[in-house]
């Protein structure tokens, strides 16, 4: 009887074996095809008669800009927006953005994430991170700044492990994006694995279990609005600033390591700073991914060297109040929050696509070299017009901080103060 039992054990082994094998190898011919096509298709062979005309990589900049934008526009019955990215100078393009007229009935979303290091960790929160803030307990509460606080932690959280690695390689490049669809098939969980968890991030076993986690990294600049409020999450130094009668407002602040209050959790963590930079490299003090900045198993994510946990600012909506625009620092670096705000009025004036404006706005960035550094980075820029004014007649005087308590704190801060 025993014996029975292990050959029909056996044999299911073997199946079970085969089926991967075979699976591999159907995906294998795929995902070759697939690959001869596009080289087919897009292979550019550089030879000094042939360069006219081309970009081509030296270094972290192309020879020459690529110009060419992707572009957006939506709308619902309470506002509209258009957006506008491109890659510029860079030799890639590591930003990405999320925008959602309809998160919900009464919810609209958007959201702008900034690379470094690579593109996959903006990819990842650009896909990922409305999702999570809708599925928070805590949104459907009505607790908007708590679900988004809970989201940007989660990213880091949902990145670690097998299931991690697998979603960052199908992000990432050709090569890592098929590895991570054949261990997908590999070591995806079924519902009779004894690991199985049934939430929305199920776990999985494989060779990249241990997993710590991206060592690139992104900003993320959210802003919700739900009837008349304005909540904008922030971690970076991508910036969300709104324009109330013509007047700038920062509704978010830049995280660079040398602010006092990030200075003084970076030196607790046992980090350091130098040259701008925490521990001599990161030009920022929070970032969703950078996992290396986050080793520290004695303290909690908020209290990191580097962390992903965001400023929350919440925001009533006057009559007053005409648009929001959220941008990476490839703009800010060139304009100011009221230049950007007086800039967009500008050609409010002459041109009614607001993804229009925002293909300005780039134009109106770009370096003509990189001699000088500023105006050659990627850029990412969304623009939300408010279509009716809002009821409220006066501006929240209260900021929820990054720890969820209160501070007696203006949101609303001047681009001039």
């Amino acid at each position: 009887m025993n014996s029975d039992r292990e050959r029909v054990k056996s044999r299911t082994l073997h199946l079970h074996k085969n089926l991967l094998v075979l699976r591999f190898f159907i995906l294998s011919s795929i995902f070759f095809n697939w690959l001869a096509t596009e080289k087919g298709t897009h292979q550019v062979v550089l030879t000094p008669s042939s360069v006219s005309g081309v970009s081509f990589t030296m270094g972290i900049y192309l020879s020459t800009p690529k110009t060419e934008k992707f572009s957006e526009d939506g709308e619902n019955d309470h506002l509209r927006y258009g957006l506008s990215s491109m890659q510029g100078w860079r030799s890639t393009m590591e930003d990405a953005h999320a925008a959602y007229t309809d998160l919900d009935e009464s919810t609209s979303f958007f959201g702008v994430y900034d690379g470094h290091g690579g593109k996959v960790v903006a990819k990842f929160c650009a896909k990922f991170l409305h999702q999570q803030v809708l599925k928070s307990e805590t949104y459907l509460a009505g607790d908007i700044g708590t679900s988004l606080q809970k989201a940007f932690l989660r990213m880091d959280e949902m990145m670690r492990g097998q299931r991690g690695w697998r979603e960052l390689s199908i992000l990432g490049d050709k090569l890592n994006k098929f590895s991570g669809m054949i261990e997908g098939l590999i070591w995806s969980p079924r519902s009779s694995d004894s690991n199985y968890q049934g939430d929305d991030w199920n776990f999985e076993e494989g060779p990249h279990s241990d997993f710590a986690g991206p060592t690139s990294g992104s900003t993320a600049c959210v802003a919700v609005i739900r009837n008349n409020k304005l909540v904008v999450a922030n971690a970076g130094d991508s910036r969300c600033v709104i324009s109330r009668n013509g007047q700038a407002y920062n509704l978010s602040r830049d995280h660079k390591p040398d602010l006092e209050i990030e200075k003084e959790r970076i030196l607790k963590a046992g980090g350091f700073i130098h040259a701008g930079r925490v521990n001599g490299s990161l030009n920022l003090a929070r970032a969703i991914g950078d996992m290396e900045f986050k080793q520290n198993k004695f303290l909690p994510a908020e209290k990191q060297i580097v962390t992903a946990n965001p400023d929350i600012n919440t925001v009533d909506l006057c009559d007053e109040d005409e648009f929001v625009v959220l941008a990476c620092d490839g703009i800010w670096d060139c304009m100011s929050s009221q230049q950007l705000v007086d800039f967009v009025h500008q050609q409010l004036c002459v041109e009614t696509k607001l993804s229009a404006v925002c293909e300005s706005v780039l134009d109106r960035c770009l370096a003509p070299s990189t001699a000088g550094g500023e105006g050659c980075d990627n850029m990412t820029m969304i623009l939300v017009q408010f279509k009716k004014p809002a009821q409220s007649s006066a501006p929240s005087e209260e900021q929820s901080s990054s720890n969820g308590q209160s501070e007696s704190e203006t949101i609303l801060e001047s681009s001039e103060s």
